[in-house]
């Protein structure tokens, strides 16, 4: 057998065989230094970037207590302001939503941050739209010594913008021109912008016409500013001289003609954008063109922006369905309107909106309250909107049965918390004569604005009650609430319909010395209607002569309807004249003449009159409500006569509808 074979350590060479192997090695190692122990490596670990790895793993698994743990173990060791350190602190903050903490941490750091922490929590600051701490943290940053960079300006910039903070955006255009970040195109960009929010186009002009290099954002935005000034000359001078004007800038000028209420010029921009050498038109191009036509009444364009729509494959895209949906109602075809909404795949609420404010601008009631019906059922859930134009199509013309189904309908989803909702149905019920329904929403709301209170005011006023109306007015002064032209009609109207003459006269008399509301027409036709239900027809028609505007045919209506009660026929027939001469199409005009004549026996002029016109008589109508629905009948001459010696006097004077109307916009 084999011996074992003995370990390495257990093996002792003879002196004869070392120096045997000696000889066989080369003498350049034999004459090389001995080994040594290799040095133990350098080490790498260092607390600061260890720190930072571990709160970046932190930010990004949204581990809160860990990062925590970690900012205290930074703080211990003298690292919280290290610049590999502070940037992930405050992002982590940020990511988890704690902006507080984020900014506690940078701020701690007093002047040995740099200006990139200072960045991300400015940065947060305005994606959230909080301004003023976007200020506030950049006067604190200022004030710690800590230098701004190009990546501050802007925002801070916008933030001036948006707080129309003129003074502080000039000071920082003086500290970026020292600093030489003016030669960054976002620095510009947001200079411009600025000046541009802040209405100082002058300004902005200035900085704009400084900048070597110019991009579609500089160009847009000096155009749209000049456009939304309506400083359309220099808009439309500009855009021509853009280098390569895209849609964005058209899009831009006319979306500003637009707002200003230049339809015509909406459709211009329109015409040359579609032209061979216009950029072309895009959705929203084509959005604006429609709301442009729909508010200016322009269906023919309309209808051939519609076939655009079609063509280019958005007249599936909701906004412009819904714009459409408004274009055909406002063009009395509620056919097309009706295909539209039911040609749409899936009805958003914004599309049921306008189908029902179609409805309403049409005042067809039982059809929009058979929409809204149609709407629940179908699981759409109503917004403020919806109610909103409910309500106020209900309280024009009194349906009191729906207007408490939807209060019902407010209470049972609890949408009661909504200001609008809570003005509309005090102006519902007031409107219907309701006032202990409506001074209890009144009562109950938190904070009550003018609306409300000329609501109130308004139905007050109708049932006769002008002193509750005037302590009404009393106290909105008394809350320091300016009363505006609506209020004025509100509460002048009420002084009429109780005969409170002198109060009346006082209050027109304050309307611009005291608050500052130059009087219109439907002032004076206040003032006319309380002098003529008094009898005192010779100030009526003083009023009527000294007015700065010309007389309306109800106001005249009115004077000869007092005339006629008083037996004044001197003053009724100069009147009769005047409401002659405007040739007006409603035969109730010319028939309450006739009966002046005949009551004051002046048989040749009534004969001369009643031959001379060309009358239709509208068929009358009643709206006879019953507990669950409103009935809608018509009635010839006979059955209306009837009914009309059965009804007490309602307060409905020939002025009064007419002079409400104007003034609420009804």
């Amino acid at each position: 057998m084999r011996p074992p074979p003995t370990s390495a350590a257990g093996v002792s060479l003879s002196k004869q065989q070392l120096l045997r192997i000696r000889r066989c090695i080369p003498p350049v190692w034999r004459n090389a230094a001995p080994a040594q122990e290799p040095p133990p490596p350098a080490s790498s670990f260092s607390p600061a970037s260890s720190l930072s790895s571990i709160l970046y793993s932190c930010t990004a698994h949204r581990a809160l207590r860990p990062g925590e743990q970690v900012h205290a173990r930074a703080v211990t060791l003298g690292l919280g302001a290290h610049p590999s350190v502070l940037p992930k602190l405050a992002s982590f903050y940020i990511a988890l939503g704690d902006v507080p903490a984020a900014r506690a941490a940078v701020e701690q750091a007093a002047g040995k941050a740099r200006a990139f922490p200072w960045n991300l929590l400015i940065w947060r600051y305005a994606s959230d739209g909080l301004w003023k701490d976007v200020i506030m943290a950049y006067d604190k940053m200022v004030a710690l010594g800590v230098g701004a960079d190009r990546f501050t300006y802007p925002s801070v910039l916008r933030a001036c913008g948006e707080l129309r903070e003129v003074t502080v955006g000039r000071q920082i255009n003086q500290l970026i021109r020292r600093t030489r970040y003016d030669l960054d195109m976002y620095v510009w960009n947001a200079l411009v912008g600025m000046y541009v929010k802040c209405g100082e186009l002058g300004d902005a002009q200035k900085v704009f016409d400084e900048m070597s290099v110019r991009d579609v954002v500089s160009w847009n935005t000096m155009v749209s500013g000049y456009a939304s000034a309506g400083m359309w000359g220099k808009a439309f001078e500009l855009l021509q001289r853009v280098p390569v004007a895209n849609i964005v800038t058209w899009n831009a000028v006319a979306a500003g003609n637009l707002k200003a209420g230049n339809y015509d010029e909406v459709i211009r921009l329109l015409s040359q954008m579609r032209n061979g050498h216009g950029p072309g038109v895009d959705s929203v191009s084509l959005l604006i063109g429609i709301k442009a036509c729909g508010k200016s009444g322009y269906l023919r364009v309309g209808r051939e922006l519609h076939g655009v729509a079609v063509r280019l494959y958005f007249d599936r895209l909701e906004c412009v369905v819904n714009s459409l949906i408004t274009l055909y109602s406002r063009g009395r075809m509620m056919s097309c309107a009706e295909l539209l909404f039911r040609m749409c795949s899936v009805c958003s609420v914004a599309a049921w909106n306008s189908l029902l404010a179609g409805f309403a601008f049409m005042d067809q009631v039982e059809e929009a309250s058979l929409l809204f019906r149609e709407m629940i059922g179908s699981g759409v859930c109503p917004n403020d909107v919806t109610v909103l134009t409910m309500l106020s199509l209900v309280a024009r013309f009194g349906h009191l049965c729906h207007g408490r189904e939807l209060h019902c309908y407010i209470l049972r989803h609890r949408l009661g918390g909504s200001r609008l909702l809570q003005n509309s149905l005090v102006d519902m019920y007031s409107k219907s004569r309701r006032m202990r329904a409506s001074r209890i929403i009144f009562d109950r709301m938190e904070y009550r604005d003018k609306h409300a209170y000329t609501s109130l005011i308004l139905g007050y006023g109708m049932q006769r009650e002008g002193s509750v109306s005037l302590e009404l007015f009393d106290g909105m002064i008394a809350n320091n609430i300016e009363p505006d032209h609506v209020t004025m009609v509100a509460v002048l109207s009420a002084c009429s319909h109780s005969g409170l003459v002198t109060q009346g006269q006082l209050l027109f008399a304050k309307m611009y010395a005291v608050f500052g509301t130059a009087p219109r027409v439907e002032h004076f036709s206040c003032m006319v209607d309380l002098y003529c239900r008094e009898g005192l027809l010779k100030m009526a028609e003083e009023m009527i002569d000294k007015m700065p505007f010309q007389p309306t045919a109800a106001m005249l209506a009115t004077l000869v309807e007092a005339c006629l009660i008083h037996g004044n026929t001197e003053i009724g027939e100069q009147a009769a004249k005047k409401l002659l001469a405007m040739r007006t199409n409603n035969p109730g005009h010319y028939k309450l003449i006739s009966n002046m004549y005949i009551s004051a026996k002046c048989w040749p002029e009534q004969h001369f009159l009643m031959s001379s016109m060309e009358l239709t008589m509208i068929p009358s109508h009643s709206l006879l409500e019953s507990y669950h629905d409103v009935c809608l009948l018509e009635q010839d001459d006979g059955a209306h006569r009837y009914l009309s010696d059965r009804i007490t006097d309602t307060d409905s004077s020939s002025s009064e509808e007419v002079k409400c109307s104007e003034a609420f916009g009804g």
